[in-house]
C-alpha cells in the first residue's frame, strides 16, 4: 500500500488557532485521499507577551513571525493564519497560497448581564485594545470608556464574567469556530462596526518554491473571499499602516446590472478611518471589478488620504501610536 504524503502544519497553540488548523487539516485530507496533515504547535510573541498592549511592542506580525521563521527553516510545510493578523507583505520566499471561505466577519459584543451598548451607564468600561473598535464605538457611544484587554477568548470572557469589564468586543468568527456563538450579547451591524482587513478569513501560507504544497492547498482556495480580502489588505497597504491602524473595511460581492440584462459580479469596498477617541473619522467606498481587487483597494486608500487621511495618520504617529 502506498504511503500517504505528509504535510506539516505550523500552528499557534491557542484553542482558536488549533480549532482553525484542525479544520483546515481535515478539509485537506478530505480533498486529497493520499494526504496526511500533521500539526506542529509553535509559540508566538503575541501569545507569550500578555502583560502589555500589542501596539506597545510593535504589534505587526507578532502572531505570525515565528510561524514564518519555521516555514523558512523548513521545519513546517505550511501555516494557517487569521488573515487579520498577517502583515500585508510576506517575507521573501513565502506567499499566501490559498484563502479559505470566509466566516462571518462581523464583531460581537459580550457584556455582563447581556446589557446592550446603548443602555450601558456613563463610564462603563469596554475591554478592547483595538483602535479600530474604539474609534467606531466611541463615535457612537461617547459615554463608554475603554481599557486594554489581552488573552485568549476564554480569558477575555472570564474577565467580563468576573466584572472587570462591562463588556468586550470579539470577532464573531472566532466565537463561532469555538462553539461560543451563544455568548454573544449582540452582533454588531456593519453600519456600526466595520471589521479589520481580512477578519473572518484564513490564509494558508507556504514557501513560494514549494509547488507540491501549493497544489495541495489550492483545493481550499475561495476566489470570492480572496477578492474581498485582497481589496481590504491593499487598502491597508495603501494607507501605510500596520495591524493597529484605526481602520475598518469590508469587501462584499454584489450584483451589478449591465445593458445586456445580466448581473456580473461587482466588488463593493467600504472603509472608515479615524482617531481612536472617536472625535474624527472619514468614511468612503468604491465599487469595481473583483478581477482588479488590489487596484480597487489601492484607489480607495488614495481617496481616504486625499480626504484628510494623510493628516490624520501623521497626527496618530505624532501621538506615538505604535503600528501606525
Amino acid at each position: 500500500m502506498k504511503s500517504k504524503k505528509v504535510l506539516r502544519l505550523g500552528t499557534r497553540a491557542s484553542a482558536l488557532a488549533l480549532t482553525q488548523s484542525r479544520t483546515v487539516a481535515r478539509l485537506l485530507e478530505r480533498a486529497h485521499k493520499n494526504l496526511r496533515v500533521e500539526l506542529i504547535e509553535i509559540s508566538t510573541t503575541g501569545d507569550r507577551v500578555t502583560g502589555q498592549s500589542l501596539a506597545s511592542f510593535g504589534g505587526a506580525g507578532v502572531f505570525v513571525k515565528e510561524l514564518e521563521a519555521a516555514l523558512l527553516d523548513k521545519r513546517v510545510d505550511f501555516a494557517v493564519h487569521s488573515l487579520k493578523d498577517v502583515p500585508t507583505q510576506q517575507p521573501k520566499g513565502l506567499l499566501i497560497a490559498a484563502i479559505s471561505p470566509r466566516e462571518d466577519p462581523r464583531d460581537a459584543l459580550v457584556s455582563r448581564g447581556n446589557v446592550p451598548l446603548e443602555q450601558m451607564p456613563r463610564g462603563s468600561v469596554i475591554g478592547s485594545g483595538s483602535p479600530r473598535r474604539r474609534m467606531q464605538l466611541k463615535a457612537r457611544f461617547p459615554q463608554l470608556e475603554f481599557a486594554e484587554i489581552r488573552g485568549n477568548v476564554d480569558t477575555r470572557l472570564r474577565k467580563v464574567d468576573e466584572g472587570r469589564y462591562a463588556g468586550t468586543i470579539l470577532a464573531l468568527a472566532g466565537l463561532k469556530r469555538l462553539g461560543l456563538h451563544a455568548r454573544a450579547s449582540a452582533i454588531l451591524p456593519f453600519d456600526l462596526m466595520l471589521p479589520a482587513p481580512g477578519q473572518g478569513a484564513l490564509g494558508l501560507e507556504c514557501r513560494a518554491a514549494d509547488r507540491a504544497t501549493r497544489r495541495f492547498l489550492n483545493a481550499l482556495h475561495d476566489a470570492e473571499t480572496a477578492a474581498c480580502v485582497n481589496a481590504e489588505r491593499a487598502l491597508l497597504e495603501a494607507l501605510g499602516g500596520g495591524c493597529h491602524l484605526p481602520l475598518g473595511t469590508l469587501g462584499e460581492m454584489a450584483a451589478k446590472k449591465s445593458r445586456s440584462g445580466g448581473t456580473p459580479a461587482a466588488l463593493r469596498l467600504r472603509a472608515v478611518l479615524g482617531h481612536p477617541d472617536g472625535s474624527y473619522f472619514l468614511s468612503h467606498e468604491r465599487t469595481g471589478s473583483p478581477k482588479s481587487a488590489k487596484k480597487l483597494g489601492a484607489a480607495l486608500g488614495q481617496d481616504l488620504l486625499n480626504l484628510g487621511g494623510k493628516e490624520l495618520i501623521a497626527r496618530l504617529r505624532e501621538e506615538g501610536m505604535a503600528g501606525v
